[in-house]
């Protein structure tokens, strides 16, 4: 078991193309808007050049920039756009907002009586975090993996996109997800650093997702601060 743990951080120009294609994807960028010149956005968001260079070219690889020599990179805004967290509902009401995560706590338990089927097995691998969104503490998640995927996690290797490591370290792709949106009481194991206290209403996510022979093999539960945080699914343009 791992408590109190920083989620292994996505590469740094990984993490500014994710922040800016939530950003686009909320309208926080607009379709033809003209970024910063490169030098003076890299300085604004405290990198590298050459960084910043890595992550523009993933939004260029995306359909999502225009790269114009001597005039500079335009947004072009697209809808089902793959990315890391292209799964990840919530966003900041003002928008966007770049994921991270803290580990709560790793645990391979018996599954949850209360949990639908969900794998083979009878136990489960239990992640619990305090998930940020744009360093604000915005949601409380449990996750729970069949057993059956994967023998040992080390907590050290787990991604700040458990996708994202069930892909690359387990060989699991999850394919489609369904999510049920409601409100719920904050459990008791709430980390303090989340608004709302034990017993609270907050909004609250149940997902099952499903791998990609469309079995399902992950059961969640989420508790996000409606205060600061909305879910959210867009289909196609507006």
């Amino acid at each position: 078991m791992t408590r109190g743990r920083t989620s292994a951080a996505l590469p740094k120009h990984a993490q500014i193309s994710e922040m800016l294609i939530r950003d686009i994807a909320a309208g926080r960028l607009v379709d033809g808007a003209r970024l910063p010149p490169e030098r003076e956005m890299a300085e604004q968001l405290g990198i590298a050049v050459g960084t910043l260079r890595k992550a523009l070219l993933t939004l260029a690889g995306e359909g999502l920039l225009d790269r114009v020599q001597g005039s500079g990179n335009y947004v072009r805004e697209r809808g089902g756009v793959a990315s890391i967290y292209s799964m990840l509902r919530l966003e900041l009401k003002a928008g966007g907002g770049l994921p991270t995560a803290e580990f709560l706590g790793v645990d391979r338990l018996p599954k949850p009586a209360d949990a639908p089927r969900f794998g083979p097995s009878d136990v489960g691998w239990r992640f619990r975090r305090l998930r940020f969104l744009g360093g604000v503490p915005a949601a409380l998640e449990e996750i729970w993996l069949d057993g059956a995927q994967a023998d040992h996690i080390a907590a050290e290797d787990v991604s700040e996109s458990l996708y994202l490591f069930y892909r690359e370290r387990l060989g699991l792709v999850i394919l489609s997800a369904e999510d049920r949106v409601s409100f719920a009481p904050v459990p008791e194991w709430r980390d303090a650093r989340f608004p709302p206290e034990v017993g609270a209403t907050a909004g609250h996510v149940t997902r099952i997702a499903r791998d990609s022979a469309g079995a399902p093999v992950e059961f969640s539960r989420t508790w996000f601060d409606a205060d600061t945080v909305i879910y959210i699914n867009r289909i196609g343009k507006a």
